[in-house]
């Protein structure tokens, strides 16, 4: 697959990975607010995106990955790589709520966060935990 086509099916991946994300973070903003919500939706966001890639985008390197490590070494290692985009993610949805106010802010700021830590995830997906040996 090249970098193109890999780089592609990220994004698509990362569209579901974002539905999830907003409909979890609706689901369980009255319970935990709209900052601890966030939290638990980009971890559900992340682990859908990790079972995704491994089968789609990086399905070549996870058997790689799979075979060395294991399966729980590999998501943690996913759930890791993905933390420095999801602090450009958290930090760009949270200035949203702060200077958005619009009932729309969450979403924006969703939204923003998402494309902010895009290219931070693919490349931390693609050079560290899915990399080929």
């Amino acid at each position: 697959m090249t970098n193109k086509h890999q780089f592609a099916w990220f994004c698509a991946v990362g569209t579901a990975g974002f539905i999830v994300d907003a409909c979890a973070l609706y689901a369980f903003a009255g319970l935990l607010g709209w900052y601890g919500a966030r939290v638990l939706s980009f971890w559900m966001a992340a682990t859908t995106t990790w079972v995704l890639n491994r089968h789609f985008t990086f399905k070549a390197s996870a058997r790689q990955v799979l075979g060395r490590s294991g399966l729980a070494h590999e998501y943690a290692q996913y759930l890791v790589s993905m933390l420095a985009g999801g602090c450009v993610n958290y930090s760009l949805y949270a200035l949203a709520l702060v200077f958005i106010k619009t009932p729309w802010a969450p979403i924006v700021g969703l939204a923003a966060g998402s494309i902010g830590g895009l290219v931070v995830n693919y490349a931390s997906a693609r050079f560290w935990v899915f990399r080929k040996r």
